[in-house]
């Protein structure tokens, strides 16, 4: 029999494996000062392009002001409780009400956090007999609250709808002998890739398929559709989106998220969340904060053509210079370069230290081995200038990843590490 740790100390994972050459650097680092476009990072001034602030909520006077004075009023604790037994107040309500309106649906429940709520919903939405179709590519979130799913559930290949429709076929045979239903799950936009769910086409087969339809638009809201109600609304469907979820942790630069749908869905939701009903209640500095900034999303139609702006500049920028940065419908901006994990050490931390630009990078296991992802988040905090110091630095450190200077940098790294 072993000892419970020795294969934890035998098998750090692929990426903790790292931990000794990346920590503090390229995981865990440290940005210092202000939420903004320039921040501070290794003592330097860095151009910010991994802090998801879309509309530049986070540190806007405004907001501070209101942040600052709920604060005051009530402090870091009320309500204490959770919501069922005696943290429940009459502006969680307002707040669900308002957000129940903007993305126009009947209802609407306020839940502690994006990645417990997504997680949480789905292991509300279904029983043992349900059968649970959703993309392959779908955030960590989505994937743990599906692994809670005591009954079948079936991928389909990324945004790929006869890949969805085969699966709705076998998910349908097998509903039909359990006696239960089937839940599809997309993303609004896909965080890595930039991507847009295929939502209208997904709804499309709700004329062929009895499906009820969640989507997460974490990174739709606030930044997508007319009004800012996100993909749905960007793409006409909102109203064949049977399960609305969003979180305040991008657009809205907070803590928290809400669910939204048909009152009765919502209510049923309300009352059998485990995670909601046995957890502390949000606490009313955030419930006053996020007020105002749906205030202000609703109100400052500004904020989002700005980020638009800038979004614009930098992806029109990086197709112009030969960059690959996919397919993205969205702000989400990914640089795709080929090259190893060590080239990618490198690389960073030339475009940290040499060009003063900070964005997140992503390698195996999350994309494929050999390429090196460079996620770039724009928001309305950012101006042109930025935009062209990013540009002349990626055309600058492409150069040296092609002309081998990366390989020869990291080749001690790499040969430490078995790569």
């Amino acid at each position: 029999m072993k000892d419970l740790f020795d294969r934890i100390l035998e098998n750090k994972g692929p990426l903790g494996k790292w931990a000794s050459q990346a920590e503090g650097y390229f995981v865990f680092p440290k940005l210092e000062g202000p939420i903004s476009n320039r921040m501070i990072f290794n003592g330097k001034e860095v151009i910010t392009w991994s802090i998801n602030d879309y509309l530049g909520l986070a540190n806007h006077p405004e907001v501070r002001k209101v942040d600052a004075a709920a604060a005051a009023e009530y402090g870091s604790a009320y309500p204490m409780g959770a919501r069922m037994m005696s943290g429940h107040t009459a502006l969680h309500e307002k707040l669900q009400d308002e957000l129940a309106a903007f993305v126009d649906k009947e209802a609407a429940y306020l839940l502690n956090f994006g990645y417990q709520g997504i997680l949480s919903t789905i292991d509300t939405l279904v029983s043992k007999d349900d059968i649970i179709v959703y993309d392959v590519d779908s955030h960590a979130c989505i994937i743990d609250g599906v692994r809670l799913h005591l009954g079948k559930r079936f991928t389909y290949k990324h945004n790929d709808i006869e890949s969805l429709e085969k699966n709705l076929e076998r998910a349908t045979k097998m509903a039909e002998q359990t006696g239960g239903g089937i839940l599809v799950i997309s993303e609004g936009v896909f965080g890595m890739r930039g991507e847009q769910g295929k939502l209208k086409e997904i709804c499309k087969l709700k004329e062929k398929f009895k499906f009820r339809l969640l989507v997460d638009d974490a990174h739709g809201f606030g930044t997508l559709g007319k009004t800012g109600a996100g993909a749905g609304e960007e793409q006409g469907v909102q109203d064949q989106i049977d399960v609305y979820f969003a979180t305040f942790a991008k657009s809205m630069a907070s803590t928290g998220a809400f669910i939204a749908g048909d009152k009765e869905i919502i209510e049923y939701l309300k009352y059998n969340m485990r995670s909601q009903m046995f957890a502390k209640s949000l606490q009313m500095q955030l419930v006053v904060g996020a007020l105002k900034r749906l205030e202000m999303l609703k109100t400052m139609p500004e904020l989002k053509a700005k980020l638009w702006e800038n979004v614009n500049a930098l992806q029109n920028g990086l197709r112009q210079r030969g960059f690959d940065i996919g397919t993205t419908q969205s702000c989400v901006t990914p640089v795709y370069l080929k090259g190893s994990i060590p080239e990618a050490m490198a690389l960073v931390k030339d475009l940290r230290e040499n060009h003063g630009i900070f964005c997140s990078i992503v390698v195996y296991p999350v994309i494929p081995k050999g390429l090196i992802l460079l996620r770039m988040i724009p928001t309305s905090s950012h101006t042109l200038e930025d935009v062209e110091d990013t540009l002349i630095a990626f055309s600058a450190i492409r150069e040296r990843l092609e002309n081998g200077t990366y390989k020869r940098l990291s080749a001690s790294v790499a040969a430490a590490m078995g790569e």
